[in-house]
């Protein structure tokens, strides 16, 4: 991956389809990104494109491979892949639903009851790690009218896969070979710490088996120059072992540290994470989810994170509890729904401080589309859906981008991007120094005889970027 700002938008935000997209990208950002995360753009049935019918086809309403292939000429190209389960209206399914209980093509699926050898235990049940309140199960009825339970860790549009035995994995490397042959220079691994499933464990990372997985997902793209991106939200753990075995990961842990440094102006655990965290990262401040909760722990102390959640309720811009409760069809208690920018109260010194440290953190950094227009949080649809998530999922026309790029705020952080992803330094040396005050921060990045350096002041939301003796930047 080319070492600088990486754009993660749906097919269908910025536009309305993929061809807008790139007229969009080209017209206002073609120096600031140089990759481009595309989430699901393959036919699906639910959670926005993250219940795929098939990865052979681009869904009709973004437009054809073509127009893949016409990004991947200007952005090195992320593509999704959701190894933990297919749509519940996949062909695939469908096929065994008409064949019967005894096809063949049950391989693909885990028969729940199966695998407990009858009806699990409330024991069993209960060591599941699940982010929702329910049995990890959907009843399919087959066109015999016989029903059958089969493990379903989330929606019930989304059925889990079996990727334990020969044509779960057949299966899982035709697809993922697919995408790498269709331009992808990584393929997003979501969910993956569900997918392998053991009696009498939580069902989540199980070890060793997750390696095994992970290694066969990474020699099925390597021959065609992609890796893979394990995607997992958790204890931060598990990012550094991820890391120490040499996979990318993300920096999930940096929207909450950040938040609690600019809430706060105090710098410590952010310092702390950068003294620690994994070069190879991906980081984020924001993504197609909510604000994660579970990646800080043991981070910031409890009562810290508690702060940290207390103040963006109260002086958030437009965030309430209850976008996050099942009135918003959001029972994730583990992040917040909120963009960014509204979660900093829409302040745009603090919102651009936020992005010039991400872009000087360690690793590739990642700009969701709504960040990236600095948008607020977008009422009318959480209104219209009752989806808790859509409050960070606007839809952008062309003729609001054309306006939204005019706005200060944007204008700079379209700057700091150009500068992040055009600076050589950025290749080299992160270093950082200890001022004494808690409320500052300085890093320099350094390569072949090139410096730059970033000054933030967490307390006025001011920020210098330095090369040598010349300011490149100033807030």
């Amino acid at each position: 991956m080319k070492n600088g700002v990486m754009l993660i938008t749906y097919p269908d935000s910025m536009g309305s389809n993929l061809s807008d997209l790139e007229t969009i990208l080209s017209k206002h950002f073609n120096k600031a990104l140089t990759s481009l995360h595309i989430l699901p753009f393959f036919p699906s049935s639910g959670d926005r494109g993250f219940a795929p019918y098939t990865y052979e086809d681009v869904d009709p309403a973004f437009g054809t491979w073509k127009d893949i292939d016409a990004l991947a000429k200007s952005y090195d190209l992320v593509f999704d892949y959701m190894i933990n389960h297919i749509s519940a209206q996949s062909p695939l399914l469908k096929e065994y639903l008409n064949e019967g209980p005894e096809s063949p093509r049950q391989d693909y699926f885990i028969d729940y009851n199966s695998f407990w050898d009858g009806e699990p235990t409330e024991e069993q049940i209960m060591k599941i790690y699940k982010r929702k309140p329910k049995d990890p199960y959907s009843t399919v009825t087959f066109s015999n009218g016989e029903k059958k339970k089969l493990w379903c860790t989330f929606s019930e549009e989304q059925i889990d896969l079996n990727v334990q035995n020969e044509m779960g994995v057949s299966y899982l490397k035709a697809n993922l070979a697919r995408l790498a042959q269709h331009g992808a220079k990584i393929i997003r691994l979501d969910a993956f710490a569900y997918a392998i499933k053991k009696r009498d464990t939580d069902c989540f990372f199980v070890e060793p088996e997750t390696w095994h997985l992970l290694a066969k997902c990474r020699i099925a793209v390597d021959m065609y120059g992609a890796d893979v991106l394990p995607e997992i939200h958790e204890h931060y753990s598990i990012q550094l072992k991820l890391a120490n075995n040499s996979y990318p990961v993300y920096d999930f842990a940096l929207p909450m540290l950040m938040l609690h440094a600019l809430y706060f102006h105090q710098t410590q655990y952010l310092k702390n994470w950068f003294t620690i965290c994994p070069r190879n990262q991906h980081t984020t401040l924001d993504t197609h989810d909510g604000i994660g909760i579970v990646d800080v722990y043991g981070l910031l102390p409890d009562k810290e994170i508690e702060a940290t959640k207390e103040h963006l309720y109260a002086h958030g811009a437009n965030v309430k509890r209850i976008y996050n409760s099942e009135t918003y069809n959001n029972l994730d208690i583990y992040q917040i729904n909120c963009t960014y920018y509204s979660a900093l109260g829409e302040n745009d010194r603090a919102y651009l401080l936020a992005r010039a440290v991400q872009f000087f953190s360690p690793g590739i950094p990642q700009i969701y589309y709504v960040g990236m227009l600095a948008g607020s949080n977008d009422l009318e649809l959480l209104e219209e859906t009752k989806e808790g998530r859509n409050i960070n999922r606007h839809y952008y026309t062309k003729e609001e981008i054309d306006k939204a790029v005019q706005r200060p705020v944007v204008v700079a952080l379209r700057l700091l991007m150009e500068l992040r992803s055009s600076h050589p330094a950025f290749d080299g040396i992160f270093q950082m120094e200890e001022p004494t005050d808690e409320e500052n921060l300085i890093i320099t990045w350094e390569h072949r005889g090139r410096a730059i350096t970033l000054k933030a002041d967490f307390e006025t939301y001011s920020f210098t970027i330095e090369e040598g003796e010349h300011t490149l930047m100033r807030l």
